[in-house]
């Protein structure tokens, strides 16, 4: 099953070969074995469950958690001839139960909901009556209370589970900590070997922190580096958005803004001009962004600090979604602490626990001088190993002077140890200060030989110390409780064999980073701009986003390898048999005009099948798949549905696959003809007395009587006997 799925790779979605992981996942999803799957954003998750969709007979539905999002999905599958439908409040009572009779009907592959519209008795009734081969859990962090977006009615999709039990089921998130993946696996009772951990490395993204001096200047300056290109700005509160938003507008940027004060009417407008690529700027709250899939965001500014890692991580997330290189830019004040904590401090006692746990995760990371994503992958518990990664400030900046910071580590650690491993950092350097605070004397710590022994640092200095020896690896934390720990590496530390270089001020990030690489493929920059032109000319005819009919690494593709026929635009990244008939006659045409007017040749693009055999025939044809798939005992009617094709285009394709030699089976083909017996004796007799080569002059001797879909029907029944 995994050729088919290659097949539908490229002849589908138009990849030529797989991302790490997914081959092995889809593999056993197909082998109905419950998956857990952890990619990040622009990672490729969704072809997980789209891909088996297309081999499954039956339903596959996914959970998703937001209308847009819904609606984004199923207008990608659709331009790419994946029979997809949703049901949801966006619809009309008529589309509604246009999508509910096609589902009836078998005619769809897959089916979006929100959790609580799949939790009805009705909708749960109605799917109870089809095939359901899989179910897909997207955003599958939901489900944990210690995720960043927790929603209880993701709890209950257990129950969907155990009405479904013959279904592979899969769950999908690109942000969980090893904890949030014990809770997904533990509320649906998952086999805990199916777990698919891809890496957190998101390579294309330039990660950047620089002190917040005077934000509105740094803002405009940096998006002035994108002009023409998408970006999503992040800020704190509703009032930042709208200020923000009011003085880029009047500085001449297309840009909008997008929190929760607005009508959700006016969030839904503002976020399709912006999908649309009809503004280039969203000024948002974290509202903005789960629901979309814009794969050519090139920057995200944070005008504020995010309050913990996985909600920078998802953000930042949204830039870059098509692989190419895009700028991720933080600026930290300090003062944003103070905000944050205010509203932590409003929360209850357990709360109040992990929100500061995962604020402390996040200034980690904000003040570290070495590559940021070493504590940004740790924190998601994947260990990143290399010296230097290129494509964060700190590894192309020059290094900071670190001084000795031992004696104060030994301070700090050696507390740790004293008041049992029981406390977090707060404690610590309350007895490290001699503090009378009444939870010291609670547990008698003022009799401790560390108590009073760091009233030289302030209570700041000590927070910092305390990040990065965590960051070092001289501590962790427990993630529940906030309780440190000493590690195996301590020892060493504590006898005088290992020095610990480090800083007691809290120094900002890195401001003055030099600009990253540039990682884009080279391209012809005009050539783009009118493809780009033309692609947003056929979206907005078609009421689609631009990137549904090829993304920005297609485009740059074309304008790189100057494709000059339908076969050469094949190889390029992104376009599919489909995508290749609906579009690839009007832009292989603005391709030769160009290239002929300025004199360029095409530059063949070295395919996977190319490079593994210089043979594009190593990779099996559409007619093939469909051929092989008849055979297999596929009916042309589910071929049609899983195709998304028309009956004479199946019949088409079985004729050539007849033509290379190969056999059919012939048990369906005379059921499909709907014209009277004396017509189809007549029709073989004509074959016999013409051939069955040349349809156009069996039509004629036929008078045109019958139609040329029949005579496809026909000619199949007269070629394989039956």
């Amino acid at each position: 099953m995994i050729d088919q799925a290659k097949n539908f790779l490229k002849d589908v979605f138009g990849y030529d070969e797989f991302r790490p992981l997914q081959a092995d996942i889809i593999e056993n999803v197909l082998r109905k074995k419950d998956t857990l799957v952890l990619m990040p954003t622009g990672g490729g998750k969704s072809l997980c469950y789209q891909i088996p969709a297309l081999i499954f007979q039956g339903l596959t539905v996914v959970v998703s958690p937001l209308i847009s999002l819904m609606k984004d999905q199923v207008e990608q599958l659709r331009e790419s001839g994946v029979a997809a439908v949703f049901l949801n409040s966006s619809l009309t009572a008529s589309e509604y139960g246009r999508n509910v009779d096609r589902i009836k009907q078998n005619s769809v592959k897959l089916l979006y909901l929100a959790p609580e519209s799949l939790l009805k008795s009705d909708m749960l009734e109605m799917l109870s009556s089809v095939r359901i081969d899989c179910l897909a859990i997207d955003e599958a962090h939901c489900i944990s209370a210690w995720g960043h977006d927790f929603r209880p009615e993701y709890t209950q999709l257990i129950q969907v589970r155990s009405r479904f039990q013959d279904a592979a089921c899969i769950a999908l998130t690109a942000t969980a900590t090893p904890r949030v993946r014990e809770d997904i696996k533990n509320n649906l009772g998952f086999d805990t070997s199916n777990e698919f951990i891809s890496s957190f490395n998101r390579e294309n993204l330039f990660v950047q922190i620089v002190p917040k001096a005077n934000p509105l200047e740094q803002a405009i300056g940096f998006i002035k580096k994108f002009p023409e290109e998408s970006g999503i700005i992040y800020c704190f509160s509703r009032r930042q958005v709208n200020d923000l938003y009011a003085i880029l507008k009047q500085e001449g940027f297309s840009v909008k803004p997008y929190h929760a004060g607005l009508s959700e009417k006016e969030r839904n407008q503002n976020q399709e001009l912006f999908v649309r690529d009809d503004v280039g700027i969203i000024v948002a709250t974290i509202a903005f962004g789960m629901g979309i899939d814009k794969p050519n965001v090139r920057f995200v500014l944070h005008y504020d600090l995010p309050q913990n890692i996985e909600s920078y991580y998802q953000e930042i997330g949204r830039a870059g979604r098509d692989g190419l290189k895009s700028h991720c830019l933080l600026l930290f004040g300090y003062g944003d602490i103070q905000k944050i904590k205010y509203f932590i401090n409003q929360k209850n006692d357990h709360e109040k626990r992990v929100a500061n746990i995962h604020l402390n995760a996040l200034l980690q990371f904000a003040e570290t001088h070495d590559c940021r994503r070493i504590p940004l992958l740790n924190y998601f518990g994947e260990a990143y190993s290399t010296p230097k990664c290129s494509m964060c400030d700190n590894c192309l900046a020059e290094k900071k002077e670190l001084v000795d910071i031992t004696v104060p580590a030994q301070k700090f650690l050696s507390c740790v140890k004293r008041t049992g491993e029981r406390f977090g950092a707060a404690h610590v350097i309350d007895v490290l200060k001699g503090s009378q605070v009444q939870k010291v004397f609670k547990f008698g710590h003022q009799d401790l030989s560390t108590y009073g022994i760091g009233t030289e640092y302030s209570k700041k200095q000590w927070l910092h110390l305390s990040r990065q020896l965590l960051h070092k690896g001289l501590m962790i934390q427990d993630t529940e409780f906030g309780s440190l720990k000493l590690t195996e590496k301590v020892w060493d530390v504590f006898k005088g064999k290992e020095t610990v270089l480090g800083s007691l001020e809290e120094q900002q990030p890195a401001g003055n980073a030099p600009e990253q690489p540039e990682k884009n493929p080279a391209c012809d920059r005009n050539l783009f701009e009118i493809l780009r032109k033309k692609r947003k000319e056929l979206a907005d005819q078609a009421s689609i986003p631009p990137y549904v009919i090829f993304s920005d690494k297609s485009l740059i593709e074309m304008a790189a390898f100057f494709p000059q026929t339908r076969e050469s635009l094949l190889d390029i990244h992104g376009v599919g048999e489909l995508k290749s008939e609906k579009y690839g006659a009007v832009f292989v045409k603005i391709i030769k005009e160009y290239c002929h007017t300025h004199n360029i040749e095409s530059r063949p693009r070295r395919t996977r099948t190319q490079i593994a055999g210089n043979d594009r025939s190593l990779r099996k044809k559409r007619h093939v798949v469909i051929g092989e798939a008849y055979n297999s005992g596929q009916s042309v009617s589910r071929i049609m549905t899983g195709f998304n094709i028309k009956q004479i285009t199946v019949l088409d394709h079985l004729y050539k696959y007849l033509q290379e030699g190969n056999s059919l089976k012939p048990d369906e083909f005379l059921t499909l003809s709907t014209i009277p017996p004396d017509q189809k004796t007549a029709v073989l007799e004509t074959f016999d007395r013409l051939g069955s080569e040349l349809l156009r002059v069996v039509f004629d001797a036929l008078n045109g009587d019958v139609d040329y879909e029949e005579l496809k029907i026909l000619r199949l029944c007269y070629l394989t006997g039956d």
